[in-house]
């Protein structure tokens, strides 16, 4: 099984911006779909976004489409750039490989890095 390690994560005021990064080890990189998902207290987990194994393409949580960009560096990298950040985008951010992309069918995933958002 694979593992992540996350970090960026932090305080911010609303309309702010974060970028979070996430280390992969222990599997192949490109042999998963590779996102984030959120969870904040009292509430299901969330995706948010993802890269697929198969062609690359990005895929986007309808709560974060034009606010968040997914990429990586091709090695073992994930990042997740979140602008225009609301309260309602504060989480636990997780770093999760999956299948398919947001099919919320996580196979591993890491810690996670808190994003707080302040009004």
């Amino acid at each position: 099984e694979g593992q992540f390690v996350e970090s960026g994560g932090g305080l911010v005021q609303a309309g702010g911006s974060l970028r979070l990064s996430c280390v992969a080890s222990g599997f192949g990189f490109r042999d998963y779909a590779i996102g984030w998902f959120r969870q904040a207290p009292g509430k299901e987990r969330e995706a948010v976004a993802c890269i697929s194994s198969i062609d690359g393409k990005t895929y986007y949580g309808d709560s974060v489409k034009g606010r968040f960009t997914i990429s990586s560096d091709s090695a073992s990298t994930l990042y997740l750039q979140m602008d225009s950040l609301k309260p309602e985008d504060m989480a636990i951010y997780h770093c999760a490989a999956e299948t398919y992309c947001l099919y919320m069918n996580y196979e591993f995933w890491g810690q996670g890095t808190q994003v707080t958002v302040s009004s």
